[in-house]
């Protein structure tokens, strides 16, 4: 669980970095209210991974359907139109 601080102790960098990496998750407040959130950077890498799987499982969500659906070209068939399209040939 992220804990809270003021933004006053973000003046001392090196003491708020290490808090930061400590507890991987920080909230600073400003004047009682959320002001910003601060991840460490393992932190911050897990949840830019679980996106991008996110991400992918819809994708191959999406071309199931697609493929069950029969709208969908083969991969050469795909190729060739594109070429032609922009005179790649």
């Amino acid at each position: 669980m992220a804990i809270c601080v003021p933004v006053r102790d973000m003046k001392s960098t090196s003491s708020f970095v290490e808090l930061v990496e400590r507890e991987s998750e920080v909230t600073v407040t400003k004047n009682g209210r959320e002001a910003m959130h601060c991840l460490s950077e393992a932190r911050y890498r897990a949840m830019q991974e679980e996106a991008a799987r996110a991400r992918l499982l819809s994708r191959m969500l999406v071309a199931k359907r697609e493929e069950e659906s029969g709208n969908f070209d083969d991969y050469d068939s795909f190729a060739t139109r594109l070429k032609a399209k922009y005179g790649l040939f």
